[in-house]
């Protein structure tokens, strides 16, 4: 129970310390002056077009989610190449080449059904 109370002791701190610095910053930062200019939304001069009840086409979030997916593998397969010697050098290679390759065949798969489900096909 102790363990508990330390960690929720220190999570306290942490998040006193965070309001602290957020206090601190807009107390003594500089304030801006206000600039007709830089309230609107886009600083080059051009009104925007788009009201807030435009849509927003699926196609977006798809390919941002897909980049995300895609992006996310390619992180964790950077520490394994880092410490693959490692692991064989402790004969634990096999295990986790076959993890990887695993891991690898999923990204193929994933990859596979973008292209055939025309996922990234703006012309549909």
């Amino acid at each position: 129970m102790s363990a508990l109370l330390a960690f929720l002791i220190f999570v306290g701190i942490l998040a006193g310390f965070g309001a602290f610095l957020i206090i601190l910053s807009s107390s003594l930062g500089p304030r801006p002056k206000p600039n007709p200019a830089k309230n609107m939304p886009y600083e080059s001069g051009v009104a925007g077009t788009e009201t807030a009840e435009s849509r927003v086409s699926v196609k977006f979030y798809l390919t941002a989610i897909l980049f995300i997916i895609f992006d996310i593998e390619i992180i964790f397969m950077y520490p394994w190449a880092l410490s693959f010697m490692d692991f064989v050098k402790s004969g634990q290679g096999m295990y986790i080449l076959g993890a990887m390759g695993i891991f690898i065949f999923l990204f193929v798969v994933g990859l596979i059904w973008e292209v055939k489900s025309k996922a990234l096909d703006w012309n549909r």
